[in-house]
């Protein structure tokens, strides 16, 4: 007899609210990087395990609600994560609307939301009516602890938990995150036999437009992955570190728990040669800085050119730890694209944001240095930051212009939960989005932070137009003609096309889209 599923880890579909237009063609469809290893680590433990990734199936929330309830998991495990910054919270959006719906037909099927909006803000996520459990932090050992009871009596007992005591809101002493000695045996890798497909594995899922050279035809197959969880970087804008917090206090951010862990570059290669092995070329290392610690990253990279696997994958770095002699190694592992973290024109505004752990470096000649070495760059800009004027943010466009990389990402500065710009925002009275999709950088109800000098529609109007300028400019879509070919600079010209409604700007609402 076929054992009960313990846990089904869920995603829902969030794309055509968090992306308008652009979710039709041009976004990523990334695989559920976390249900994949919150799977895996839970069936090596003895666990029945499954996913449902409606995103990738193009599953409404109502056809998601029903696979569920044919499934008779024990518990609906709504996995909220995301490989960029806001997409915790922006993932809020399908995952809360799918998992009401699943209340409402089905009460019996108790519910867990687990990510880094729920690590950010636990006691919120809790009071959700719909919502019968939160996972403190990352979860792993939280999830473990919750599915070895009959997740009804001695609840108090399990460590990691949020749970509703009579209804009201409780939050028992956190777990701890899996530690770097444990890393390759609590979270062995990947789950992706349990992935959907239609004719191969991974072919639901898709690159980012200019990782596959902004040719359409190869962005599918494609896989996502982590080599290192965390960041060393404490940034006022980022809340990554959140899911490291080992602390129920109000008022926690990522910063207090700015650490990194590391899979040993023996196992993690492992899980590029079974992609490689399952006809996967293209793939993500979505990593947080990848580019940092020599001690792990040139073992893999060598590993991956030794073995010759014929990937394209891109992965990020900060300007200041580029090093330049194992650029010509990355290249040969297949890395042909690195995203650099510029942020903003301004030196002063980029040293304040970080801290002061920017070094200072010359930008221009870290990207000459790069190119050399036949390496793609995409380069990161922020707008809006609280000392951001139209000067300063005039200073960082012009940079993106005369850096003229390969690809760009122009982003609105959000105060995201989690971050210390969360609580400053909050401190100074600044306003704040009152919905998940106010947080997403591309959707209707984009609301990014004011400035000390700035309003919040000042500072998307600038972003949407900074976009526009950087995609239409005659040497960028030159730089695409030379470089990718004829029809994708056609392809850029179209995508260039698409223009975002905002609501904060006084457009209209977009027209419904995407499965819900």
């Amino acid at each position: 007899m076929k054992k009960a599923l313990d846990v089904l880890f869920v995603t829902a579909d969030s794309l055509a609210v968090a992306y308008q237009d652009l979710s039709k063609d041009y976004s990523a469809v990334e695989p559920p990087t976390w249900s994949l290893l919150l799977a895996q680590s839970c069936r090596s433990k003895g666990f029945a395990v499954a996913i449902l990734d409606a995103t990738a199936e193009r599953l409404d929330h109502a056809q998601a609600v029903a696979r569920i309830a044919e499934l008779k998991p024990r518990l609906a495990c709504f996995v909220v994560y995301g490989q960029n910054p806001n997409a915790g919270t922006t993932s809020m959006i399908g995952n809360t609307a799918c998992c009401q719906l699943l209340k409402e037909a089905h009460p019996e099927i108790l519910t867990v939301f687990a990510g880094s909006h729920t690590s950010a803000l636990p006691r919120e996520v809790l009071a959700l009516p719909q919502v019968d459990f939160v996972l403190l932090n990352e979860g792993v050992y939280a999830l473990h602890n919750l599915l070895r009871t009959n997740l009804v009596d001695h609840l108090d007992q399990v460590k990691g938990i949020g749970y509703k005591r009579e209804g009201v809101p409780v939050l028992n002493p956190p777990e701890i995150v899996v530690p770097q000695d444990r890393m390759d045996v609590d979270l062995p890798g990947y789950a992706w036999d349990l992935l959907p497909y239609d004719k191969k594995p991974l072919d639901r899922y898709r690159a980012h437009f200019w990782h596959a050279g902004f040719d359409h035809e190869k962005r599918t197959p494609f896989a996502a992955l982590y080599t290192s969880l965390g960041c060393r970087f404490r940034c006022d804008f980022c809340m990554i570190n959140i899911v490291n917090r080992a602390d129920n206090a109000e008022g926690v951010t990522s910063s207090n728990s700015a650490v990194m862990r590391f899979w040993s570059p023996e196992f993690i290669l492992q899980e590029f040669v079974k992609l490689a092995d399952l006809g996967v070329r293209t793939v993500r290392i979505s990593d947080e800085m990848f580019f940092l610690n020599q001690k792990y990253y040139e073992p893999l990279v060598r590993g991956l050119a030794e073995r010759e696997l014929g990937l394209n994958m891109w992965s990020y770095s900060r300007i200041d730890t580029v090093r330049a002699k194992y650029l010509e190694l990355f290249k040969k592992a297949g890395i042909n694209w690195l995203a650099l973290g510029v942020e903003a024109g301004s030196q002063n505004i980029r040293r304040e944001i970080s801290k002061g752990t920017f070094e200072d470096v010359n930008i221009r000649e870290i990207v000459r240095t790069i190119r050399a070495s036949d390496i793609n760059v995409i380069s990161n800009f922020i707008f809006g930051f609280p000392d951001d004027t139209m000067e300063t943010m005039q200073q960082t466009l012009d940079l993106a212009l005369e850096l003229n990389t390969e690809t760009a990402n122009m982003y609105p500065c959000q105060a995201l939960p989690g971050s210390p710009l969360y609580y400053q925002a909050k401190a100074n009275g600044w306003k704040l989005p009152d919905s998940y999709g106010g947080y997403a950088f591309l959707s209707y109800d984009s609301e990014p932070m004011p400035t000390r000098h700035l309003s919040a529609a000042q500072v998307l109007r600038f972003r949407d137009e900074a976009w526009r300028k950087y995609f239409t400019n005659p040497a960028y879509l030159d730089l695409v003609e030379k470089r990718f070919g004829v029809v994708q600079r056609k392809n850029v010209e179209q995508m260039s096309r698409i223009k975002l409604k905002r609501k904060l700007l006084g457009d209209p609402p977009p027209a419904a889209t995407g499965a819900n």
